[in-house]
């Protein structure tokens, strides 16, 4: 029978390793074509608004692939519910018979997403940081600072959201992790004095405009990886020095490029993956000055990295 593993047994085996080195890893995998990724399967909900993702895939040569399914409904937190739930399932490559089922509640792909996010950073960033700004007070939101911290050293961060009570949560919370935290609901305030800032939220209109961002910011984003979210101006792609993807097929119908593109502000030719990135030297930040950005919708081939770890580090 196939094991069956909750989110306490789950979180302890994170505990066990490093995420980052996996998914840079995998990244690099990814980029030179040894994974397969099928197109996401995807629903969106109206009312109440949600959406509901399926990812899948393998590596060539491993032992393992993987199924993960993950909801974001963003009016649970209204209710007293989280936004995110999900489960991954490890299959054998070999037989393809079930392993086991990870019941981790959409824990993991926050783990991958915030991961993501800092090996970004760790390549794109600039290397001395004062500020970190973060759009967006949820979950993500707490987790890429976790995260960057393991790349970069910052002084303090400023958080946007959307309301005092949230701000205030977010602040309580991320102080007490030993962050130095000022929240606003002014998110040009977040980008005026901000080397790095990272977008964590189901935004459908952009957040940030580009005539905000100053020379030598980095900005991750995370939170469009549907057609219809969008967090970015797309005057800021145009803007920036060198436009990073996760993905380049999912960047045809997803995130940040894709409504750049279509929006004509951007063309394709721009684009690198994060994985050519990490591998090679001469695609990384050049100067103190650019401006980069990093549109990461997520990919398959980061589930796979965390679920084999997890499950590796368990009974």
């Amino acid at each position: 029978m196939p094991a069956v593993f909750y989110l306490a047994e789950i979180e302890k085996a994170l505990g066990s390793f490093d995420p980052l080195p996996l998914i840079e890893e995998g990244f690099v995998a990814y980029s030179r074509g040894q994974v397969v990724v099928p197109p996401v399967g995807e629903m969106i909900f109206e009312d109440p608004p949600g959406d509901v993702h399926i990812k899948y895939g393998y590596i060539k040569s491993d032992d393992w692939y993987v199924i993960k399914i993950a909801s974001g409904f963003y009016d649970n937190p209204k209710a007293g519910l989280p936004s995110g739930d999900g489960l991954m399932l490890l299959f054998s490559q070999k037989t393809g018979l079930l392993d086991s089922v990870f019941l981790e509640r959409g824990h993991l792909t926050n783990v991958r997403t915030a991961a993501a996010g800092a090996v970004a950073a760790k390549y794109l960033a600039p290397g001395k940081i004062r500020r970190v700004g973060v759009l967006g007070a949820g979950v993500q939101g707490r987790m890429q600072l976790d995260y960057l911290r393991k790349v970069r050293e910052f002084e303090e961060a400023v958080v946007w959201g959307t309301g005092e009570e949230e701000l205030e949560a977010y602040r309580r919370d991320m102080e007490g992790r030993g962050f130095t935290v000022r929240t606003t609901l002014d998110a040009e305030e977040v980008a005026a004095s901000s080397a790095v800032i990272v977008t964590c939220t189901p935004s459908t209109r952009p957040l940030l405009r580009a005539d905000w961002i100053r020379p030598g910011t980095h900005i991750t984003a995370v939170g469009s990886d549907t057609s219809e979210k969008q967090e970015l101006d797309p005057a800021i792609l145009a803007k920036a020095d060198r436009v990073v993807v996760d993905s380049l097929s999912q960047s045809e119908l997803r995130g940040e490029v894709f409504k750049a593109v279509r929006a004509g502000a951007i063309g394709r030719e721009r684009l690198v993956e994060l994985g050519r990135v990490i591998a090679e030297e001469r695609l990384r930040r050049a100067s103190d000055e650019e401006i980069t950005v990093a549109d990461l919708t997520g990919v398959a081939v980061q589930d796979i990295q965390i679920c084999k770890a997890v499950r590796l580090h368990l009974p």
